[in-house]
């Protein structure tokens, strides 16, 4: 008898490893998407929304926020004193209420001493972006980033 009440005991405490009281991490995937190919609907502007197939509807908000940006920053009149042809790569946040933030930008040193108000100008320029709606995942809203190339080319 004692020995069955000793055994008894002993696999009581070794299967408490087996309960696991951490939290599900696919419920904090929910939250935040970084990898845009992984929600249902993509991030849409109003324009695209008449749109059923995914691939042209993604191709629609791609075309239409590389023009509206576009169209924004040469409005903004920005001078240089040498040429400037250079790639950058902007990383637009998209949150699940619509608001639109400028993450990074990553671009030369160079081009930051031609342009030291690059960041304000893409700022300035997403703001202007007409309203979108967010990513969706599972029929939920959610936070979704866009990584954006822009080429800027001025000419002196």
């Amino acid at each position: 008898m004692r020995r069955l009440i000793i055994l008894s005991i002993l696999i009581s405490f070794c299967s408490c490893d087996y309960f696991s009281f951490k939290k599900n991490p696919n419920q904090e995937k929910l939250d935040t998407i970084v990898d845009v190919r992984s929600v249902d609907v993509f991030p849409s502007f109003k324009i695209c929304d008449s749109i059923i197939e995914k691939t042209q509807k993604t191709d629609c908000f791609r075309n239409t926020i590389h023009r509206e940006i576009a169209k924004s920053l040469t409005n903004q009149n920005i001078k240089v004193r040498r040429s400037v042809n250079e790639t950058i790569t902007v990383t637009i946040t998209i949150q699940a209420n619509s608001k639109m933030v400028l993450k990074s930008v990553d671009a030369s040193e160079d081009l930051y001493k031609e342009i030291p108000k690059l960041k304000e100008y893409l700022e300035k320029s997403i703001e202007e972006l007409p309203n979108i709606f967010p990513a969706i995942k599972r029929s939920i809203p959610v936070t979704s980033e866009y990584t954006l190339p822009i080429r800027i080319k001025l000419e002196n």
